[in-house]
Order: C-alpha cells, then structure tokens, then sequence
C-alpha cells in the first residue's frame, strides 16, 4: 500500500467515524433555539440526544451482521442514505417528538459508518498495525468535539439551528460519495450467515465467548466509560463549583482533549517497542493510582481548580493508551465476523458509557466526588477484567497448542 493510499484510507476511514461524534455535539448550542421554535423547554429537547444514544446502541447490533453478511461497503451505503434523509427530515421538523424520532433514525444511519470503519480495519490493514490505525482513528474523533460544538455555535448564530442539520445532511452525502469512489471493497460477503434471530444471537454469543475479545472489549469499554463520567460531570465541577465561565469552560474542555488526542498518538511510537498488552496493564495501573488520589482528595477537599484539571488531563492521557491497544486485540482474533465483534464491542461500550453518565447525573452534589467515584469504580473493574482475562487467554491458547486446533 503507497504511503498516498494510506493516507487517503485513514482519512475516509476517520470521516466515517467522526460522523457520529460531530451529530452528537453540532447541534447542542442550539438547544434553546430549538426549544424556542418547538414550543418546549431545554431539558425536552435534550431527549432528542437521549434517543440518539439509544440508536446509536441498538444500531450497532444491527450493522454486525448486516456487514458480515453483505460485505462493508452496501450496508454503508444504506446506512448513509438513511442518515442523509434523516438529516434532512431534522431541517424540516415542526415538533419535538418528530425531531426525537428523526434523531433516532439519524443514529442508525450514522452508526453503519462507525461499525463498518471500525470492522475494515481489520479488513484491510495487518493486525499488527490495528492500534496504530485505531490511534490515527481516535485522534480524528478526539478532534471532532472540540471542533463541532464551536462550528455549531456560530452556525447556529448566524444562520439558525436548521442550518445545522443541513451542514449534517452535507457531511454525510460527501462521506457517502467518498465511500463509493475511494473505498476498496475489504470483505467477501458470507452468505452463509443467516440473519434470522438465533443465528444471529449464537454468532453474537461465539464472539463472547473468545477469551481475547471478551477480556479486552469489556477492559477497554470499563476504562473508557469514565470519560462519559468526566463529560457528564465536568459542567458542574468547572461551572457550578471552580465558577468558570462557559467560554473558559470551552477552553478546559479542548486543552483536556489535546491529552487524549496526545497520548493516542504516542502511543503509535510506543508500539514500535513494546506490545498492546504491556501498554493496557501500565496506563490502567497508573489511571487506577491517580483516580485513587483523585479520590481522596476531593471527599478531603484538597484540590482546587488547577490541581482538578491537571488530574483530569493524566486521566485522559491514560484512555489514550487503552483505548487503540484494546480494540486492536478484541478484534486481532476475528476474520470471519470482524463485523459482528465491531458491533458488540461498540455496543458494550456505549452501553457502559450511557450508565457511567447516568450514573453522575443521579447525585445532586455540588461537589466533583461522584464523578470521581465512578471513574474509580470503573477503573478498578476494568483493571480486575483484564487480570482475571489475561490468565484465561492464556489458558485458551495452551488448550489450542495441546489440541493443535488453530482458531478463526
């Protein structure tokens, strides 16, 4: 693969999977706006981002058979197409609940991007290069929640709210049209998978079941989750408690980005000498050491707004490690249903990280200490997940080696 060739991968590769980011956070500075045309109130329209997430959960399930059924590229064009008519209908929209429902469909459309991103990977590049890629990936949609809400934010200004879903509608016809020109075709349809219920639950199940995916999926799904625990919470921490401004807010918000967008891409030179598994267990040790003092500190009252945001930024710097290395080894073993595991991995994820926001939003505590909690607790399960896992990997591979079985 030329060097132009790859470049021009990752890039599509990367502007499918910031399809969904950019969906989530473009349209938020213009919740008042909405709420004002729609006749309802802030808190309502957010149920428009509630509905989002659960598409984007339910469709991710979804899209893994589908992909390994039919090949990459035709159950991404439909799901593209089903995200640029929904995008179209959110410009259109008179009321709240048509907008829920538009959003709902919005997400199962641009979840076809993510999955089918994240399962060409696989496809197309060496396993030995997935954390690297996965890197490149993350820097994309790392950058991608810095950029939107700004971008949204002017738009939103200047030319109203709907203007944001057509710019929405005009990303996804561009990726669309990118996908169909430049995307090679990464995946032989097996027309042997049924896409009947139970053949679907049983592949689902068999994925599972593989020591290697289930230790590193839930590991990394763990670990990431509490970034949903810092989103969910930053506001009130900065806002409410340390008194910043929502500009200066903006301002945290990036440069706690540039950790995460930082440490992904060191990373990719680490690899070059040591492995994805000695990176996961070094940056969860040391996340678990400064959650745990994060910790202490806040029910001890110690910190104050500069100490808050320095220990937020290593937090981050750590997911930056386990995040690449995690998904590259739930994956490395699959080649049949690369597409099926994709979905499960990104649905456990989700799924966790939907719960850890949950989570902050249920403590009515003007006080950083449930945020932390939680980052904490999924720490410490992430950490047992992957010491528990290692050990049955290691177990799987000596029962294959006796056997002379060769898996997948």
């Amino acid at each position: 693969m030329t060097k132009q060739k790859y470049f021009l991968l990752i890039l599509l590769l990367g502007s499918l999977t910031a399809l969904g980011p950019f969906s989530i956070d473009m349209y938020l500075p213009g919740f008042p706006a909405i709420a004002k045309d729609l006749n309802t109130t802030v808190l309502r329209v957010s149920l428009s981002l509630s509905s989002f997430f659960i598409g984007i959960s339910a469709g991710q399930l979804l899209y893994g058979p589908l992909l390994d059924r039919f090949g990459r590229k035709k159950p991404l064009y439909v799901g593209l197409s089903v995200y640029i008519l929904a995008s179209a209908g959110c410009v259109f929209a008179t009321s709240l609940d048509a907008l829920i429902a538009l959003r709902f469909m919005q997400a199962i459309g641009s979840c076809a991007a993510a999955v089918a991103s994240i399962a060409m990977v696989r496809d197309l590049f060496p396993v030995k290069e997935n954390a690297k890629v996965f890197a490149l990936l993350m820097l994309v949609v790392s950058v991608s929640p810095m950029v939107a809400p700004t971008i949204g934010g002017y738009v939103t200004v200047a030319l109203g709210w709907h203007t944001v879903f057509i710019i929405l509608m005009a990303l996804g016809l561009l990726n669309l049209i990118a996908s169909w020109l430049w995307l090679p075709d990464s995946y032989q349809p097996d027309t042997s998978l049924s896409l009947k219920p139970i053949p679907i639950i049983k592949n689902f199940l068999s994925v599972v079941k593989e020591p290697q995916f289930y230790t590193y999926a839930f590991t990394g799904a763990f670990a990431f989750s509490g970034l949903f625990a810092y989103i969910s919470g930053s506001p009130l921490v900065f806002i409410d408690i340390f008194k910043v401004s929502e500009e200066g807010y903006g301002w945290i918000f990036a440069l706690l980005s540039v950790g995460l967008i930082g440490s992904s891409q060191v990373n990719t030179l680490m690899l070059r000498k040591y492995k994805s598994e000695q990176l996961i267990l070094a940056a969860l040790s040391s996340q678990l050491v400064i959650v745990l003092f994060f910790l202490f500190g806040s029910i001890n009252h110690w910190f104050g707004l500069v100490e808050t945001i320095i220990l937020l930024f290593l937090f981050l710097c750590c997911l930056g490690f386990t995040n690449p290395n995690t998904s590259a080894l739930s994956l490395a073993p699959f080649s049949r249903n690369a597409g099926s595991a994709s979905a499960l991995m990104g649905a456990v994820q989700m799924g966790l990280g939907a719960l850890a926001s949950f989570g902050v939003s249920m403590f009515d505590l003007k006080s950083a200490v449930p945020m932390v909690t939680i980052m904490t607790g999924a720490t410490i399960v992430a950490l047992l997940i992957l010491l528990i896992g290692r050990r049955n990997i290691k177990v799987q591979v000596q029962a294959d080696k006796d056997s002379g079985m060769v898996i997948h």
